[in-house]
């Protein structure tokens, strides 16, 4: 159903990452989230793995319910953004809060690629409204996830038909800014 890489880095001095992530393949679908603890350490990588923990407990259910999850399990850590989307029947339903970045690259080059509507605010602090967005999937379509420490021209003129592997290679090597830790999760839809 899909294929995927991963590239990350901590951030230079660091021994733990504030960034992480979750794919978890479930009976209703994917589950993939990238979550950005606030800030570098110890404590960033404690309030992210608080969300990886509170995401792996039900993939399945809905992204806001996952969202909300998230939020009470990371209340009294230093918080986190987080960005994720459930992909089944040919359908993403996505949704964000704070600066993780969703790029949907279609497979067909004359359909423009989508941006994820992240909404501003901190999971475990300051939750906002949440809205999630549903659109339909194609075979080869490329959902790309990237945390702050990712330049936000990361999806231009990228390469789409190669591995997933190699496209998150790619964006960690090119748009690293090396003064944060960075993540990047590359998920191709394989209906």
């Amino acid at each position: 159903m899909i294929e995927f890489g991963v590239a990350k880095m901590n951030k230079p001095g660091f021994e733990n990452s504030g960034d992480s992530y979750v794919l978890e393949q479930h009976s209703k679908g994917v589950l993939a989230a990238v979550i950005d603890g606030l800030g570098h350490g110890d404590k960033a990588f404690f309030a992210a793995q608080a969300a990886v923990e509170a995401l792996k407990q039900s993939p399945q259910d809905a992204p806001l319910a996952l969202m909300q999850r998230c939020h009470h399990a990371l209340v009294g850590t230093r918080g986190a953004v987080i960005s994720m989307g459930t992909l089944a029947n040919d359908q993403l339903t996505w949704l964000g809060v704070g600066n993780v970045e969703g790029v949907l690259l279609r497979a067909d080059k004359s359909i423009p690629r989508e941006r994820l509507m992240v909404r501003s605010g901190v999971v475990g602090y300051r939750l906002p409204t949440l809205r999630a967005f549903t659109l339909l999937l194609h075979w080869g379509d490329t959902l790309i996830f990237a945390t702050d420490g990712i330049r936000s021209a990361f999806a231009e003129n990228l390469p789409r038909h190669d591995s997933p592997q190699r496209i998150a290679d790619t964006i960690l090597a090119e748009h690293n800014r090396k003064t944060d830790d960075a993540l990047v999760l590359v998920i191709r839809y394989q209906s």
